[in-house]
């Protein structure tokens, strides 16, 4: 009788995934844009996208807006990187009850094993080759909304293959992976605001201002329409609150749930951008 094939675990696949590239970063499109044709597309057939690029802040704006999402009644699917304990709290899937939690070991065996199968040995990183799964993950599973957070950088980051974000972020950026993305703040800035898309709205956390002329000149010559910390909004902490303003309105909430200061603007800490000095 024929010997029934071991099922792999996830341990397993991913491990044999990482000898597929010589390189574990290697910034480029090309390789997971063919995995993705492939597979029929998945990326295309997903629920709006937020896509959250920065260097600092991801995790949280992704939480937060998680959150909001869920307690407004709608379901979310999150990919999000690196893991803290296990590689499935990268891809949560968004469940029946409208709670989105880590994809279950069966289900990831499974995805993985198909991309695995589709690509056929070619040449592509872990990170490519699994963001490929994660999009055909959340094709295939109901969701409003899918929050896509950045690897790295953003312009030839695996995730930036979405075309047509439902909305862009730029959390606060600083010297980030600069033997990747340049070794100035400005050149770094210009690779994360590749995620921004023409007639996208993209949010624009607080920034140096060598870094906010970046975004700005990209997101000109993109098309793409901005809201930024400091000119079209404002939020800090104010005696033991969270004030933001947005235009004519005031909202007075309460602090963030998620520990650590840095969640918020010191009022101390905001200063004025040149932009509002000069005014």
């Amino acid at each position: 009788m024929p010997t029934k094939t071991k099922r792999p675990t996830s341990d397993t696949l991913l491990a044999e995934m990482m000898l597929l590239h010589p390189k574990l970063i290697d910034l480029s499109l090309g390789r997971v844009e063919r995995l993705l044709g492939k597979l029929g597309h998945p990326e295309k057939k997903l629920p709006p996208v937020v896509h959250i690029a920065g260097t600092n802040g991801k995790g949280s704006v992704t939480a937060y807006l998680r959150a909001m999402i869920e307690a407004a009644g709608k379901r979310v699917h999150v990919y999000t990187s690196p893991h803290l304990v296990r590689f499935h709290e990268r891809i949560s899937l968004a469940g029946s009850d409208g709670i989105s939690r880590s994809i279950n070991e069966d289900a990831l065996v499974d995805v993985l094993m198909r991309v695995r199968a589709v690509n056929d040995g070619d040449d592509i990183t872990q990170f490519e080759i699994t963001t490929a799964a994660a999009f055909l993950a959340f094709s295939e599973t109901p969701a409003d909304v899918v929050l896509l957070e950045v690897g790295l950088g953003g312009r030839l980051d695996a995730t930036n293959v979405i075309k047509v974000p439902a909305l862009t972020v730029v959390t606060p950026i600083s010297m980030d992976h600069a033997e990747k993305l340049g070794p100035t703040l400005g050149k770094i800035a210009a690779e994360k605001a590749g995620i921004l898309k023409r007639g996208t709205t993209g949010i624009i956390s607080q920034q140096p201002d060598e870094v906010l002329d970046v975004i700005q000149a990209k997101a000109q010559k993109a098309g793409a329409p901005l809201v930024i910390w400091g000119q079209d909004f404002d939020a800090y902490e104010q005696s033991g609150r969270l004030v933001v303003q947005l235009n004519e309105e005031l909202l007075d909430l309460p602090l963030p749930a998620l520990a650590g200061r840095h969640q918020i603007i010191k009022r101390r800490d905001r200063g004025c951008s040149r932009r509002q000095a000069i005014a």
